[in-house]
């Protein structure tokens, strides 16, 4: 059986063993994002550029003290971008402050209401981005053509969304989800609307390399629970993907046929 030290993927060159990542937006305060993260177990910390302190500021707090890139791999994103111009040049400052850093997560939203990808721009930034030498994991809708496309661009991870962005929702299409998985050649990673730990599980069993979330986790009751849960979960539908699930059937199947029996 695979486990979660042995079955490991691999992200624009570098291997990880854990296949949630997370937030650390929404939570109460620095240490409640401290805690989360910690029982997690994620290895992969996304920040957003324009509205967290990596170093902007020095009169500020520093996230990086929290979440120290000597131990997680920093994701900055796009967070707050509504054209690919503001979003090019939020990956640069990253680069910038993180010292050569190249790994970012493009985000070009289309509206405040719904926070959906604008596709347009998405592809217009993640052209220049990848060209600039950037390895991008680009947030955008279920679509699987698009999704291809975005593959096609050079990015090295795409990222669909299951729900809009905090809605807690789940995954809405599966069937979508599970398209973009079967047709790609980089990791799929699902991105916004999950809520709770089955929804997560669901992400995997279609086969997704892993999921992205931070509001089901910064918004829970007790969101030091909720981080450990959904570790747990994350690797619960890996495994089952891996095992393969039973057949659906339209009419019962008996656990203990009647064939061969003694009596």
């Amino acid at each position: 059986m695979a486990t979660n030290s042995t079955d490991k993927f691999s992200l624009a060159g570098i291997s990880y063993t854990s296949r949630l990542l997370i937030g650390t937006g929404k939570y109460k305060n620095i240490e409640e994002t401290r805690s989360a993260i910690e029982n997690s177990e994620a290895e992969i910390v996304t920040v957003a550029i324009r509205r967290a302190n990596i170093g902007q500021d020095n009169k500020e707090h520093n996230l990086l003290d929290v979440i120290s890139p000597d131990k997680y791999t920093i994701l900055p994103n796009t967070a707050g971008c509504y054209d690919a111009g503001s979003a090019i040049r939020t990956c640069q400052l990253a680069r910038e402050l993180l010292d050569g850093h190249s790994l970012v997560k493009l985000e070009v939203l289309a509206d405040e209401k719904t926070l959906f990808p604008d596709v347009t721009e998405t592809l217009k930034a993640a052209k220049k981005l990848v060209a600039d030498g950037f390895n991008v994991m680009v947030y955008t809708t279920d679509d699987p053509i698009i999704a291809k496309q975005l593959e096609e661009i050079g990015c090295v991870s795409v990222m669909p969304l299951a729900a809009p962005i905090g809605s807690g929702l789940g995954v809405q299409n599966t069937y979508n989800i599970r398209t973009i998985v079967e047709n790609a050649s980089v990791p799929i990673i699902v991105d916004a609307g999950v809520g709770t730990a089955s929804d997560a599980a669901i992400a995997m069993e279609l086969g997704c390399d892993g999921v992205l979330m931070n509001t089901a986790i910064a918004e829970a009751k007790d969101p030091i629970l909720m981080a450990s849960a959904m570790k747990k979960a994350i690797q619960a539908g890996r495994e089952a993907y891996l095992a393969g699930r039973m057949p659906k059937r339209a009419y019962a199947s008996a656990s203990s046929p009647i064939d061969g029996r003694f009596l």
